[in-house]
């Protein structure tokens, strides 16, 4: 902090950039050695993977669907509720 109060303002920005252009220079030359790295990282990673048996998931799909039923037929029945309200607050005919 001290060094930079020192320093002009045009040394900060020339500062500053040099900085900015160094980080650029050091991220051009890594992309093909993090790209690599990137997959073979990715493929060790899959092999940790602890994938679920068949039975699993169709268990896990039956509890979702039987949710999803449920919760549509909750929504439903709100939305019909507060639609009736609604028609008779109105002073509609709640037959439509």
């Amino acid at each position: 902090m001290a060094k930079e109060k020192d320093l002009t303002k045009d040394e900060v920005k020339a500062k500053k950039a040099n900085e900015k252009n160094s980080k650029k220079a050091a991220a051009s030359k890594k992309p093909k050695k993090s790209i690599v790295k990137y997959f073979k990282d990715l493929k060790s990673e899959f092999k940790k993977v602890v994938w679920p048996s068949r039975k699993t998931v169709i268990n896990n799909t039956v509890v979702v669907l039987i949710a999803l039923i449920i919760s549509g037929i909750f929504v439903w029945g709100l939305d019909t509720l507060f639609a009736t309200l609604l028609r008779l607050a109105l002073g509609m005919s709640v037959t439509g």
